[in-house]
């Protein structure tokens, strides 16, 4: 290793003495750090908030962790460390343990609660919105808050928590958002410049591992862009371009691909044809079709040439789910005795605690034959348990073969080797559609382990239609903008109405990314409109007549002839109506006949000009109520959520406009969710009263539960009988009320409860073993499991803010919930 350069040592010696703490903490990591993570810690070291905006794998967690060694440096002070998913803070939770000692570093996920009065906490975000909202005495000292994964701000359902953190966070404490490679950075870097103040932008491309693109055709992997040109450049290898064009018959000796097999070091991809026993280079079909191999075979093909462990995404459960099965019956087994072993051990005793009816129900045996062969899927459909055990083994390197919903692509540590791709669409609920440019960045950033890997490797299966050219753009095109989702709850307004009035609390709103994304539309707009009013006064001049005013002149002829049209097109109109319009018709042409500029022998020239300067104006008045409608759209959504919630009486309006809460908006602050409003009053109508814990659980879940499209409810027979139906029966009834209201006050009212869970939630609730519920859920466990943590969630809260009976039920319901395979886990 060659001695750094005089230049070098002054450069270094310079950025040691003036941030020392970068420095020091760059010597006691395992890397060097890159120019973008040192930018990031500089920024920090300096007392301004950052942005980093990274790609999947880049390493931007160090700045992030780098603010909590900041903390950690004075006493008293505190870090937060905020994440999507709860399986993602349960990771960091531990990584962050293994560096500051279990006594330093806390846990709080909603339902798990370690160690919260911890100098360094890990929460998921709804837990720091909630702690802002009540005026936690937590965050006294709070410093640094680390927003993991903070493009989670478009996500239709729990994007509007991250803006609502962001902006309430007080001025004090340092903001380092860490995002994946978005398209609008900067906008969104200077939203936050504008919310939380001096705010330093850092946007890295550049990944640690280069990823090489890859199309496997039948047996051969080829390069899918020409390495003579790169990726930059988008130029696909002109073979595959053949072999779209029907002339796939002698691929294999094209001579770029040919160079990049055999110039492949061991970690990367061989001649992949060659086969065992020497055989031939697998040939393809003269003509356009192209049969696939099945999946044993590519696992085969990746193994032998030195590219696992790999990520298959398959975009359905049930597909990952039967490709396991598929390796399984092909007897499949990627794995040495010695590992084998080690599975069995790390598996048993991640799962030691369940009991061994329901791991019969789980196919427990089955699915750690599997692993102990080395391969998994990995879906929302898993339980949890099994799901943060395939994680593990991965990251050891112990399970080889991972096939995966797109969902393992966000946040999750699960670097491999190589990500496949079997196809580049995806169901989204109506129709299958084309995944986006964004979405394969996310996908195929995956492939590339630091530290391990030399290069990763994305693979794309060859299918018929399957377009070169597309998969190239996809590959080469960074397109991912960052939209806001937000939009004003009930539950916000009364916590904002609350803590600041309703002024400032509308002024708060305007200054949401929202309202800034909007806002700058309107700058876009505005731009048109000077524009248009710049050429407006050029028309207007062209058509001027030393005659008269040919502007009023040609309002006539406008009129007069729109009229016309109007009668030619309506002939089956009244004979009164066709009368009066003939009589209007007639007016206008003599008013037109009579004006002076009828008579100016330019009148046709400046009619030209009139005509353009109408249509301008028409299409510039459209654009003005545009802007219109933007200015304040935030603002104006809240005034309507006020409306409502003063009709209701969580709220009083006085004559001076002055807005203060009631004792019912004040239970509202601590109920949250998209059912605020039902729940809220649901409990002030007592309509939950005299249910017992069992049934309250299953009215709780009818609140929570989102159905498939195509799924029907369990009808009357099927649901719990007693209280039950009538208290759901008067709910729903307050559910429509309240829907009729919304929608007289514009805004766009909810979905119906919905209630096909719970029958099975009931017979949970009741103690009936997991085989019967999953059979009344028609459910993987998984998902039974999902649903009933949040039904835990409404549970705990409902525990909170009812009166004593209904809270002892409640918290009753919520134990009894919270049993089982739903008390296992915490993600």
């Amino acid at each position: 290793m060659t001695s750094p350069s005089p230049a070098e040592r002054f450069a270094r010696a310079s950025a040691r003495s003036s941030h020392p703490h970068t420095a020091d903490f760059a010597e006691m990591q395992r890397f060097d750090l890159d120019d973008f993570q040192i930018a990031g810690c500089h920024a920090l070291e300096d007392g301004r908030s950052v942005l980093v905006a990274a790609p999947t794998g880049a390493g931007k967690t160090i700045v992030g962790e780098f603010a909590i060694h900041l903390a950690m440096l004075e006493p008293g002070d505190k870090a937060f460390y905020t994440t999507p998913i709860k399986a993602l803070s349960n990771q960091k939770f531990h990584e962050l343990q293994e560096v500051y000692g279990d006594d330093e570093v806390g846990l709080l996920t909603g339902d798990t609660n370690i160690n919260a009065s911890a100098r360094i906490v890990v929460m998921t975000t709804e837990v720091l919105r909630n702690m802002l909202y009540a005026d936690s005495p937590a965050l006294r000292g709070l410093r640094f808050v680390v927003m993991d994964e903070v493009h989670y701000l478009a996500d239709r359902f729990r994007g509007a928590v991250w803006e609502e953190v962001i902006i309430h966070l007080p001025p004090s404490v340092k903001l380092v958002s860490l995002s994946a490679t978005v398209s609008n950075a900067e906008e969104f870097g200077d939203w936050l410049d504008t919310v939380r103040g001096d705010t330093e932008v850092i946007v890295s491309e550049t990944r640690p591992v280069p990823l090489e693109q890859h199309v496997l055709v039948r047996g051969d992997l080829l390069p899918l862009f020409d390495d003579r040109a790169g990726v930059a450049t988008a130029q696909v290898n002109q073979e595959l371009l053949r072999i779209r064009g029907g002339n796939a018959g002698g691929y294999e000796n094209n001579r770029r691909a040919q160079e990049y097999r055999s110039a492949r070091h061991a970690g990367g991809p061989r001649h992949a044809h060659q086969r065992r026993g020497g055989h031939k280079p697998l040939r393809a079909q003269q003509g356009p079709r192209i049969e696939r191999i099945d999946r044993p075979e590519v696992v085969e093909l990746l193994q032998r040439n030195h590219l696992l462990p790999a990520i298959f995404f398959i975009f359905s459960r049930a597909g990952c789910d039967a490709a396991v099965q598929q390796l399984r019956r092909a007897n499949v087994r990627l794995t040495s005795a010695e590992e084998r072993v080690e599975i069995r051990q790390i598996v048993d005793e991640l799962t030691f605690t369940l009991k061994d009816e329901d791991l019969a129900v789980l196919h427990f045996w089955e699915w750690r034959d599997n692993l102990e062969r080395g391969m998994a899927a990995h879906h929302a459909g898993l339980l949890p348990a099994f799901k943060e055990v395939v994680e593990e083994l991965f990251r050891r390197k112990l399970v080889k073969v991972v096939f995966a919903t797109e969902t393992l692509a966000l946040g999750i540590n699960m670097p491999a080797r190589t990500v496949v791709l079997e196809k580049l669409e995806k169901f989204n609920g109506e129709a299958r559609v084309a995944i986006t440019s964004g979405e394969y960045t996310q996908l195929t950033g995956r492939a590339g382990r630091r530290g391990i890997d030399v290069e990763g490797h994305a693979v794309v299966q060859f299918t018929e239609g399957l377009d070169p050219q597309s998969v190239a753009a996809l590959a080469s095109r960074r397109t991912y903008p960052l939209n806001s989702s937000f939009r004003p709850t009930y539950n916000m307004a009364v916590n904002l109405i609350d803590q600041f009035g309703r002024a400032r609390a509308r002024e708060i709103l305007e200054s949401s990314f929202a309202q800034f994304q909007a806002d700058r539309s309107v700058v876009g707009l505005a731009r048109q409109v000077k524009d248009a009013e710049e050429s407006l006064e050029g028309y207007e001049k062209a058509m001027t007549c030393d005659r008269g005013d040919f502007r009023e002149y040609s309002t006539i002829r406008r009129e007069l002839s729109d009229l016309e049209k109007i009668n030619r097109r309506d002939a089956t109109a009244p004979r009164r109506l066709r009368d009066e319009r003939q009589q209007q018709i007639q007016s206008l042409r003599k008013r037109m006949q009579r004006h002076p500029c009828q008579s100016c022998p330019d009148r046709e020239a400046h009619a030209r000009w009139a005509e353009r300067y109408w249509k301008l104006k028409r299409s510039t008045d459209k654009t003005r109520q545009q802007i219109d409608q933007r200015t304040g759209t935030v603002a104006r959504v809240f005034d309507r959520v006020v409306e409502v919630l003063a009709a209701l009486e969580y709220v009083s309006i006085g004559d001076d406009g002055e807005t203060v809460l009631t004792r019912a908006g004040r239970t509202m602050r601590r109920i949250y969710g998209e059912r605020d409003l039902l729940v809220a009053e649901s409990l002030r109508q007592k309509l939950w009263e005299g249910l017992d814990a069992p049934s309250l659980a299953a009215l709780a879940c009818c609140l929570v539960y989102e159905p498939r499209r195509d799924e029907a409810g369990p009808g009357e027979r099927g649901l719990p009988r007693g209280a039950f139906r009538g208290a759901l029966d008067a709910t729903q009834t307050l559910w429509q009320e309240l829907d009729d209201l919304e929608r007289d006050h514009r805004l766009p009212g909810s979905e119906s409860p919905a209630s096909g869970l719970a029958p099975a939630m009931h017979a949970w609730a009741r103690g009936l073993p997991l085989d019967s519920v999953l059979t009344l859920a028609d459910m993987a466990a998984g998902d039974f499991v999902r649903w009933a943590k949040q039904t835990i969630d409404l549970l705990d809260q409902i525990s909170l803010v009812a009166e004593p009976p209904l809270a002892k039920t409640a918290r009753s319901a919520l134990d009894a919930v919270r049993r089982g395979i739903v008390a296992y886990t915490s993600a």
